[in-house]
């Protein structure tokens, strides 16, 4: 399975720790969703470990987290509610943006799906939502401790037993999800719709997969999960949702390299994505990475813009070449980050260059090096740094011919 799954963690809405777990192919990435469980599950629940592992083998990375006081997240559940859990999600998408890996899909089991259902709106870079055994009203929960719900309305607040576990629930849990009118949410979606929904779903009826569809626009889809249960215990049926989910996600996903992104050796080629002004693929060898600019000029942001791409090519070969040369000398670096920044400058500020009149390009790098180095090793190592061969061709003379196909 070429999965990798890293531990990571986020603010949630009410300003607890919420621990996540972000499932990632080995391989490029094309897209991110979002996952959300199940009424007091955990992102640790097996058809959440296996639906997001199916789609990362699909290359397409997956966030799954506890929503506040559940699983391994900070918080209290008693001071939850399904508005807050909606919250929690967009504080996930906010998380997520903010690590340039914005969901372009979301998926929610259960109550889960009721609250990406709810949320959605509020993510703009959204494009695709499904749900799995979703209720079409988030109320539907309250059956789970139905006993309990009449001294909830009196006390304030009782202890539930959920799936062997205890819970407080508090009255204003209830009182939200009385309040929220999920297919009117549905309504006005305007994103795509999968709605995954099991016939014989004992928690969660059947009937509610038709509410949520006939409240919903267009395009919308339902599939049927046949046999499965609620909690898609069959490792086959989540299988099959990961399968189902990844091949209905493709149309909001960036396309795959063209077969003609391939490069001869010693050669790079680069291919017009054919998606727009600016996305490019470019091929090295057995390699495909992507090439664009910033939203912020028209392009889509995904892939490095091409001043990125060659900074990023003169920080390489320079921790390279310091790698190699403290090789030679028998020095030791336990770490090396050479972070570099482009931009174009009036000569006259220019203190080191030859010319004083117009604009020049200047790149700024900054090289750090951790080990036991002493200040005339260190010195000749930032000297060395400007020996790197990439460094040598900006800086010599360039000939470049260009012909024609």
């Amino acid at each position: 399975m070429a999965v990798r799954t890293e531990s990571v963690n986020f603010t949630g809405a009410l300003g607890d720790r919420l621990a996540a777990r972000l499932d990632r192919p080995i391989g490029p990435i094309r897209g991110f969703a979002l996952f959300a469980h199940c009424f007091t599950c955990s992102k640790d629940l097996a058809a959440a470990r296996r639906i997001a592992a199916g789609l990362a083998e699909r290359d397409i990375a997956v966030l799954r987290f506890d929503f506040t006081g559940l699983g391994h997240s900070d918080g209290e559940f008693a001071n939850t509610s399904f508005v807050s859990n909606v919250d929690d999600l967009v504080a996930a998408a906010d998380w997520m943006r903010g690590q340039g890996q914005a969901p372009t899909v979301l998926v929610g089991h259960s109550l889960g799906g009721a609250a990406v259902l709810a949320a959605a709106e509020r993510i703009p870079e959204v494009r695709g939502v499904a749900t799995i055994g979703a209720p079409a009203d988030p109320g539907h929960v309250v059956h789970n401790f139905a006993d309990r719900v009449a001294d909830i309305e009196r006390d304030g607040e009782a202890e539930v037993e959920l799936a062997g576990r205890r819970f407080r629930v508090r009255k204003a849990f209830l009182d939200a999800l009385k309040d929220h009118r999920l297919e009117e949410s549905v309504g006005r979606l305007r994103r795509d719709l999968l709605i995954f929904h099991a016939p014989l779903d004992q928690t969660v009826g059947i009937d509610n997969a038709t509410r949520l569809f006939v409240a919903a626009k267009h395009p919308k889809s339902f599939v049927s999960l046949d046999r499965a249960d609620h909690l898609l215990t069959r490792p086959e049926d989540a299988a099959y949702v990961a399968a189902v989910l990844s091949g209905w996600a493709e149309r909001f996903l960036p396309v795959r390299p063209p077969a003609e992104a391939e490069a001869a050796e010693g050669e790079v080629a680069v291919i017009d994505a054919g998606e727009g002004l600016f996305p490019q693929w470019v091929a090295v060898g057995g390699h495909r990475l992507r090439a664009d600019e910033p939203a912020r000029v028209g392009g889509t942001d995904s892939g490095p813009a091409p001043y990125d791409l060659l900074l990023a090519a003169l920080g390489s070969c320079t921790n390279m070449t310091l790698k190699m040369y403290a090789g030679r000398k028998g020095w030791r670096i336990d770490r090396l980050a050479t972070r570099l920044r482009h931009d174009r400058v009036h000569a006259e500020d220019c203190a080191d260059c030859d010319t004083r009149e117009g604009m020049v390009d200047r790149i700024e790098r900054h090289i750090a090096i951790e080990g036991p180095l002493d200040a005339e090793q260190r010195a000749k190592l930032l000297e060395i740094a400007d020996k790197c061969p990439v460094h040598r061709t900006l800086h010599g003379p360039i000939s470049i011919v260009t012909r024609a196909g």
